[in-house]
């Protein structure tokens, strides 16, 4: 039969046959050897037109880059709201990690290998996943704030350092792709995060490589990717990949909220003035300083936050949560990095430092993270108790 394999290969490797073309799809579980040494021979024996890659321009140069931490610009992560989207990273990250060094090989292994075979081979590489920037991005706005704190506890649990792994349970994971696990295991109490990483990802990677010119293409994927990418293949499916590139915006309850609270709490005083008069208005405001100040400073102190960060964190609290636009973390975290820099060691280590929990107070980018949630969850408890005062006495 005509486009047949010549070689027997395990069942990591499936070809599919769509619109008069082969499309050989190797699945690899991101840190095995076995998956490395795969790529290299399928890709040698069968001499593809194109090679396409489960990697985006950022997650390849960063492969690419062992120093790609030194390169980090905080400030301007800060300043563009994304702390919570380099959190998760970095939790997938090092989880992935640290199971990498468990297993001998560092992750994405397979991916270097299957672009550095093809550009042996003189064969093109097509990158074909998603921005994960937008990837992640996209998963964070589509969660509620329950599933939200799931993630996290969940990331966090998974990042640590845990029990040790037998012999048997490395075998096993040698032969699964880890992270996509990882996300079928979320998805199951999180269906949006599985549709974001996984399901969306299936669509657009098959859409990608379906584009991609050549009799013979071959994709390079983690093995969880494997049968949704065939069935966008076979399905010959035609989404808006612009679509699926764009960033949604946070949800009408949650911007209702965000500016509810405020327009809440700044009626409640100017009623409390008129009502009551400008004294007890200001034991009011002095109330809402207060309840916002104090535990955002105990936050940040309980972060090992510097004592400008905490003075800083306590001033600005009162202020950012009655404004949407910026929260008291994001404050804490400008200054922390500001007065407290991090390392190029620290850079360098923190993939590694994330997986130990008592690094998150060492390593001085962990610990901007850490000023960011704590002082985050500290202005949350001040606004619902320095509201709730106020509330409590409209009458």
């Amino acid at each position: 039969m005509e486009n047949e394999p010549e070689t027997t290969y395990s069942s990591d490797v499936d070809f599919v046959q769509a619109d008069g073309r082969t499309f050989i799809i190797v699945g690899t579980a991101h840190i095995s050897q076995e998956s490395t040494d795969l790529v290299r021979q399928v890709i040698e024996q069968e001499q593809p037109d194109a090679v396409c890659v489960e990697l985006d321009e950022q997650r390849y140069q960063s492969l690419k880059d062992e120093k790609k931490w030194e390169s980090l610009n905080l400030r301007e992560i800060i300043r563009r709201k994304q702390l919570m989207t380099l959190l998760v990273n970095l939790i997938l990250a090092s989880y992935q990690k640290r199971l990498g060094q468990k297993l001998g090989v560092s992750p994405g292994t397979e991916l270097l290998e299957a672009t550095k075979t093809a550009e042996e081979q003189g064969i093109p590489v097509e990158l074909v996943d998603r921005d994960v920037r937008i990837t992640l991005r996209r998963a964070w706005n589509s969660m509620s704030f329950v599933e939200k704190a799931k993630l996290l506890g969940s990331g966090f649990i998974g990042a640590f350092e845990g029990e040790d792994l037998d012999e048997e349970k490395l075998n096993e994971l040698r032969q699964t792709d880890v992270l996509t696990e990882l996300m079928n295991e979320l998805g199951e109490f999180m269906p949006v995060l599985k549709t974001v990483l996984i399901d969306e990802r299936d669509t657009y990677i098959a859409q990608k490589t379906r584009a991609v010119p050549g009799d013979k293409v071959l994709a390079v994927v983690g093995a969880g990717h494997m049968q949704g990418i065939r069935r966008a293949l076979e399905e010959d499916r035609n989404e808006n990949l612009a679509d699926l590139e764009t960033v949604p915006a946070g949800s009408g309850v949650g911007k209702i909220i965000g500016w509810g609270i405020p327009a809440v709490i700044l009626g409640a005083l100017f009623y409390i003035g008129f009502t009551q008069g400008l004294e007890a208005a200001r034991d009011n405001a002095w109330y809402w300083f207060l309840a916002n100040g104090i535990p955002t400073a105990v936050g940040v102190l309980l972060a090992w936050g510097h004592p400008v960060t905490i003075i800083a964190s306590f001033f600005a609290a009162p202020f950012t949560s009655l404004t949407p636009v910026i929260g008291a973390g994001y404050v804490a975290a400008f200054v922390q990095v500001y007065v407290k820099p991090p390392t190029v060691k620290e850079l360098k280590s923190v993939g590694e430092d994330a997986g130990k929990l008592k690094m998150w107070w060492k390593n001085k980018l962990l610990r901007v993270l850490l000023v960011f949630i704590f002082a985050s969850i500290g202005s949350l408890i001040g606004t619902f108790v320095g509201g709730g005062a106020i509330l409590s006495n409209l009458f």
